[in-house]
């Protein structure tokens, strides 16, 4: 398996809430991850993406803060990785509309869909939205590399046209609400993600650095895959060179190259990963994650989890919302 179906394998998307979105030139809006009438649907998830997907017109992206515009256009993804406020319109000079001030509740409480409507009355631009929820601590190899805002041209093509109908079907899950519906819509973000990752990786530099260019490596990306998928061997990098056909010392120094840091603390911050992922998950006790974190005391763990996350593996858990 490959270090980036690994990662995604480990770190599922926990749910997802997909909207229909119409503006009429001229408008702004400045929208932020995080709206209070979605979060109520993504309740206990610990970060929220999110994402426009553009059916119809053109549009203009900055984040807030940035003088950096993006241009977005019909069948295009936007895609913002970071929680955080930013401005979408075709006019960025406009006074904004509050992102949240435009979405319409449904209309009765067995409707589940929301829809945003705002514009001066000209052309139309017209989006799928959505909010996918996940776990920012595993999915952290993935967040260092990603820009806070990107726009992914999904074309034409059978693998567009897949993708296309993702996103109506996540509407139409998003509208009702069945039995399996939410696992649906979680695997539905799931599908969408990848396929984004995958796209967004394509236009990535040959001398590009980073996780997803780790990733791409064919010797590095076999070490990464390797790592995610038996994190609980006693690795040495001696055995992780073997394992892909490099010297120790040519394996040390393309993945910490690449990565930005050498194997072996790779593997510790992920084990570390996994293991405040366990703790918000389940009632283990904290010396049986410590051991399948590869620590033989309980001490040693928590001294580790505290330089990683800032407290102890006790207090994360604690602040779980899942556990509260």
């Amino acid at each position: 398996m490959d270090a980036l179906s690994d990662v995604l394998k480990s770190v599922h998307l926990e749910g997802a809430v997909y909207l229909n979105a119409e503006f009429t030139a001229p408008w702004c809006v400045r929208g932020e991850v995080g709206f209070p009438s979605v979060r109520k649907r993504l309740a206990g998830a610990e970060h929220v993406a999110f994402f426009h997907f553009l059916t119809e017109g053109a549009c203009k992206v900055q984040l807030a803060g940035s003088q950096q515009v993006l241009e977005a256009k019909a069948g295009d993804l936007v895609l913002l990785p970071q929680e955080g406020k930013h401005l979408v319109g075709t006019d960025l000079h406009l006074a904004p509309m509050e992102g949240d001030a435009t979405v319409t509740p449904p209309p009765s409480a067995d409707a589940d869909l929301f829809h945003i409507r705002h514009g001066g009355g000209g052309a139309a631009t017209r989006f799928i939205c959505g909010y996918l929820a996940l776990s920012r601590t595993v999915f952290r190899p993935i967040f260092e590399v990603l820009p806070p805002v990107m726009v992914i041209h999904v074309g034409d093509g059978p693998a567009s046209g897949l993708l296309r109908e993702l996103f109506r079907a996540g509407v139409r899950e998003s509208a009702v609400d069945r039995p399996g519906a939410a696992s649906t819509l979680a695997k539905l973000a799931d599908l969408l993600f990848v396929e984004a990752l995958r796209r967004y990786m394509e236009g990535l530099p040959p001398q590009g650095k980073g996780w997803l260019a780790g990733v791409r490596d064919p010797q590095v990306g076999r070490a990464l895959a390797l790592l995610h998928d038996a994190p609980g061997r006693a690795w040495s990098v001696d055995e992780l060179a073997q394992e892909v056909a490099l010297s120790r010392s040519a394996l040390a120094e393309r993945f910490t190259s690449l990565v930005g840091e050498p194997p072996m603390q790779y593997l510790t911050r992920w084990r570390l990963a996994l293991a405040a992922q366990m703790l918000r998950a389940g009632r283990d006790p904290v010396i049986r994650i410590a051991e399948r974190a590869g620590y033989e005391s309980e001490a040693a763990f928590s001294r580790a989890f505290k330089r990683e996350f800032g407290v102890p593996p006790a207090s994360w858990r604690r602040a779980s919302p899942s556990t509260g």
